[in-house]
């Protein structure tokens, strides 16, 4: 599987509410950085996912310019994604207009492999 590939296979995964902590690097150095949260190390990721998993339905993820780099052993990646979920808690439906990026690094001993290592997505505010 490509870089784009994986990027937009976790999209899927994301519209679906399947396991977004699988395209994660078991690392500590993994960071996650959202709308709202700020995460360090796997252990830490994996967990906000799993919680987001089973907290939010009826996912919305629009890619509108993804730009991947490949340099073999890591890449690098840029997008503009509209993003929408409902909150279950609440049912609350939330809607950003957002922007993406982060370096992914391939799985050790797997050509076609990648886990993301970095990601970061933000919501521009509005002047």
């Amino acid at each position: 599987m490509t870089v784009e590939d994986t990027i937009r296979a976790y999209y899927e995964t994301l519209r679906r509410g399947g396991q977004l902590e699988l395209y994660f690097l078991e690392a500590d150095s993994t960071t996650k950085f959202g709308v709202s949260e700020s995460l360090f190390g796997y252990d830490e990721v994996a967990d906000a996912l799993s919680e987001q998993t089973e907290t939010t339905s009826e996912w919305t993820v629009e890619s509108h310019n993804l730009l991947v780099d490949d340099h073999g052993a890591y890449a690098t990646f840029a997008d503009e994604v509209t993003l929408a979920w409902t909150d279950t808690r609440s049912g609350e439906r939330w809607h950003f207009e957002t922007r993406w990026s982060g370096t992914l690094e391939r799985r050790e001993g797997a050509e076609d492999e990648w886990r993301f290592r970095t990601m970061h997505v933000s919501a521009p505010q509005q002047l």
